[in-house]
């Protein structure tokens, strides 16, 4: 199986063992079969099927689908297999979108601000934006009353935030954790 991978912009082809690391990380772009793709859809959708069951929805042998789950495990493209909860019967409907600013861009208050957002789970995805704000937050809590509270006692009295605007969602009107092959 070979993969396309871009290096400094110059476009090689190379076996999916051999990647190289720089200061992000790893670097991989990977093309994948027609077969190869629907096998990623169906494990995307449902990852908790039998081994046969998937590689009956992909249209593959079965060999040929766990060999195809084993390299992309290997490779980092299946990070996990998790369950998704229901955020109502698990307490959490309140979803938030809250941007901040923080106080300074020193690399020691970037650093603080991130050990900050790793260290609460209701914070469920960050992310550094462009525009007025520094940082864009999805957190979920029980209600409105939890999150003032986060807010004023976490968020706020952080050193490294100078300030938070939130956003409340209304309504969901789309969610998936599939990526789009």
């Amino acid at each position: 199986m070979f993969f396309h991978i871009e290096r400094n912009s110059i476009p090689l082809l190379l076996n999916f063992e051999y990647f190289w690391q720089n200061d992000v990380g790893s670097c991989l772009i990977m093309k994948f079969s027609d077969q190869e793709a629907a096998l990623l859809r169906v494990l995307q959708s449902d990852a908790g099927l039998s081994l046969s069951d998937l590689a009956e929805q992909a249209g593959m042998a079965t060999s040929t689908a766990w060999r195809k789950v084993q390299e992309f495990e290997k490779l980092g493209l299946i990070r996990g297999r998790v369950a998704l909860l229901d955020p109502a019967k698990a307490d959490v409907r309140l979803c938030v979108f809250a941007t901040v600013r923080l106080a300074d861009h020193a690399e020691a208050s970037i650093a603080g601000f991130a050990t900050v957002i790793r260290a609460h789970p209701e914070i469920m995805e960050a992310h550094a934006i462009s525009g007025t704000a520094d940082y864009i937050l999805k957190i979920r809590c029980r209600d409105v009353e939890t999150y003032e509270t986060f807010m004023t006692h976490t968020l706020l009295r952080s050193p490294f935030v100078k300030s938070v605007v939130s956003s409340f969602s209304l309504k969901e009107l789309k969610y998936t954790t599939a990526l789009p092959l």
